[in-house]
């Protein structure tokens, strides 16, 4: 048993001796995770307290920006939000905030006790990560608001794990992505209007992208961007979906000899401004 797991144990424990266990463990979360293999020795540590707040050692920017973590962080985050939910915790009411310039989040209606065990089965599997969660009597977290845009991933994890599904878990996730893309928000600016049609189907791709959350932590096979076209606009979804490649809307990434591609958070601007507006960023060449 480490320090932290001791003191936890301790009825005499002081919540300043706490406060600075926990930075402590925090701290070289944030070391571990940048490190090839993460929590071997050490496993990463995630805690969760009263009101199901937890908070992780992960930068606090995730809730503006999706690509504020790298892809294992994004994993932890993942199988936290999935452990908030399995324990209770509303999806709905996802905010997000921070505890000493690290992630936190909140999701009330749960039973912060049951959260670690929760955890250890979304964790399970992942690659590359060893990592535990603890419960607190306390979490002292601030500026707890929504996150930013509603096709957030954090968003999107909270759906999934509604379903019955492991956020942190790709092949989970695969298997509910119909049930997202049937669930995406609908258009709110009507990109089916747009007369022109290779920018009608760049809109409508961008926007089912975005309803489900596929920024960064989440992507999706390429062969998938045509799915709810017919016809010729079938071709035209995949001649599209290489010119959004192309201009650095989409980003590509390789997954197990698969093609998979997400959302571009560097880009978000462009992004939204073709989805709402139909406005093409420089760059972009539509077949």
């Amino acid at each position: 048993m480490d320090d932290l797991a001791r003191a936890l144990a301790d009825p005499g424990a002081s919540p300043a001796q706490l406060r600075a266990l926990l930075r402590g463990e925090l701290e070289h979360g944030v070391a571990e995770l940048g490190l090839k293999r993460s929590g071997y020795e050490r496993a990463v540590t995630v805690v969760a307290g009263p009101g199901l707040v937890a908070v992780a050692p992960v930068s606090p920017q995730l809730r503006a920006d999706p690509a504020a973590v790298d892809d294992r962080g994004w994993s932890l985050v993942a199988a936290l939000v999935g452990a908030l939910v399995a324990s209770g915790g509303d999806p709905e009411r996802l905010q997000a905030g921070e505890l000493e310039g690290h992630l936190a989040l909140e999701l009330p209606g749960g039973d912060h006790e049951l959260v670690p065990l929760a955890f250890e089965e979304q964790i399970a599997g992942v690659d590359r990560l060893r990592a535990r969660a603890l419960a607190f009597a306390e979490l002292p977290v601030s500026d707890l608001r929504e996150p930013i845009g509603a096709g957030h991933p954090l968003r999107a994890a909270a759906r999934i794990a509604a379903l019955g599904g492991r956020p942190a878990d790709p092949a989970s996730v695969a298997e509910l992505e119909e049930l997202l893309f049937e669930a995406a928000p609908a258009e709110t600016t009507r990109p089916h209007d747009d007369p022109d049609p290779a920018r009608r189907i760049a809109r409508r791709i961008l926007q089912r992208l975005n309803g489900m959350g596929k920024w960064g932590g989440y992507h999706t096979e390429f062969v998938h961007l045509a799915r709810g076209f017919a016809g010729n606009d079938r071709a035209l979804a995949e001649e599209v979906g290489e010119a959004l490649i192309a201009s650095d809307l989409l980003r590509e990434k390789q997954s197990v000899g698969q093609r998979h591609v997400f959302l571009n958070p560097r880009r978000a601007a462009d992004v939204h401004a073709l989805i709402e507006r139909g406005v093409e960023p420089p760059g972009l060449r539509l077949p």
